[in-house]
C-alpha cells in the first residue's frame, strides 16, 4: 500500500513555493495546497484518475497550478475592493537562516528574471499581471515548468503560453518596476545608512541613498493610517520615511527593531504600540539597486503578520547589525 501521506509530504514544499510565488498570499497557498492533496487523494481512489498519474511532482505541479488560476481569478474581484494598497504577506526570517528549499530549478535563458527580480519587488509586480501571464512566468522562469505543461495549466497551445510569458516578462523587466540587484552586502551597507539617515533627521543624507524615482508603498489593510497611494520620487519618500522612522529614533525605547529577511532580501521588522494603545508590528522590504534604494514596502496589516515571530526585549531601535 502506498504511503500517501509520505509521497505528498516531499513534494509541500515546492508546491507551498509555487502556490506562493502564484498568489502572494501564504494562506491561500497552504488552502492551494492543501486542496491538491485532497484531489490526489480522491484521485488515487478513481482507478482511471490515478492512470492518469504517471509522474507524480508533474501531476501535483500542475493540479495546484490550476487551483491557484482559479483563486487568481477570483483574487482580483477582492483586490479591487481593498482599502488603500495592497502588499503580498511577507515571508519574513532571521538574518542567516538557511532559505528553504523551493526545489526549482530555472533555465540559464531565465534567469536574470529571477536574479534581478527578487524579493518583494517581484511579488509587488507580479499582482499587475493577468492571471495566465502570472501562472506562466512562474511556473516556466521560476520553477522551470516546460511550455507544454504550462500550456496544459492554461487550457490553450504552447506558442499561446510562450506568447503570455513574453509578455509577463516584459512587464516584470518595465524601466518602472524598482530594481533589486544588490548582493547581501551591498543591502547592508545601503540599510546601515539608511537607518543612521532617519536617525540624524536631516533630509539630505536621506536623499542621497534614494533613486530619484523611488516609490514607497505601505499596506495597512485599514487598520492604521497609511498612504492611500504610492508615494514617488526622492524628496517627497525621504519626508515620508523621516516621519516614519523618524519617530522610532524619538521613541525608542518604546520601540523594538531588528534586521530580516524580507521574501530573501533584507528589510527590518518594527514593534512598537500605536498612540491608541494597540500594538504595532511593521515589516519593511527594501529594494537596492546600484547602491541606491528603488523601492520600500511596508506592511503594516496585522492581518498578514500573523506567521512573523515577535521581537525579543534586546532587539532595540535602532537595529543591531
Amino acid at each position: 500500500m502506498r504511503d500517501l501521506a509520505t509521497e505528498f509530504e516531499a513534494e509541500r514544499g515546492r508546491l507551498l513555493a509555487v502556490a506562493h510565488r502564484m498568489l502572494g498570499s501564504r494562506s491561500e497557498a497552504e488552502d492551494a495546497v492543501q486542496e491538491t492533496w485532497l484531489r490526489y487523494a480522491g484521485a488515487l481512489a478513481d482507478p482511471a484518475a490515478r492512470a492518469e498519474i504517471r509522474e507524480l511532482s508533474a501531476w501535483l505541479t500542475t493540479t495546484c497550478a490550476r487551483i491557484c488560476l482559479d483563486v487568481l481569478r477570483s483574487a482580483r474581484v477582492r483586490r479591487e475592493a481593498y482599502p488603500g494598497q495592497w502588499l503580498p504577506e511577507p515571508a519574513v526570517r532571521p538574518v542567516g537562516a538557511a532559505a528553504p528549499t523551493d526545489g526549482y530549478a530555472p533555465d540559464p535563458a531565465e534567469r536574470a528574471v529571477r536574479t534581478d527580480q527578487v524579493g518583494t519587488a517581484l511579488m509587488v509586480v507580479l499582482e499587475r499581471l493577468a492571471p495566465e501571464q502570472r501562472v506562466a512566468l512562474v511556473l516556466h522562469d521560476v520553477f522551470a515548468v516546460p511550455f507544454a505543461r504550462v500550456a496544459d495549466v492554461l487550457g490553450t497551445t504552447e506558442v499561446a503560453a510562450r506568447q503570455l510569458a513574453s509578455r509577463a516578462r516584459r512587464a516584470v523587466t518595465a524601466p518602472d518596476v524598482p530594481r533589486q540587484t544588490a548582493d547581501p552586502a551591498e543591502q547592508r551597507r545601503v540599510l546601515e545608512a539608511f537607518v543612521a539617515a532617519t536617525e540624524s533627521g536631516e533630509l539630505d543624507p536621506l536623499l542621497r541613498l534614494l533613486a530619484p524615482d523611488v516609490v514607497f508603498i505601505g499596506d495597512s489593510g485599514g487598520h492604521f493610517p497609511a498612504a492611500r497611494r504610492p508615494v514617488v520620487g526622492a524628496e517627497a519618500v525621504g519626508r515620508f520615511t523621516l516621519g516614519l522612522f523618524g519617530r522610532a529614533g524619538r521613541y525608542a525605547h518604546r520601540v523594538l527593531a531588528r534586521p530580516v529577511l524580507v521574501d530573501g532580501v533584507l528589510g527590518l521588522q518594527l514593534e512598537t504600540v500605536h498612540t491608541d494603545g494597540r500594538p504595532i508590528r511593521m515589516v519593511t522590504a527594501f529594494a537596492v539597486h546600484e547602491g541606491r534604494i528603488t523601492g520600500m514596502f511596508n506592511q503594516l496589516n496585522p492581518e498578514k503578520l500573523t506567521e512573523v515571530p515577535p521581537l525579543g526585549d534586546d532587539d532595540r531601535w535602532p537595529p543591531r547589525w
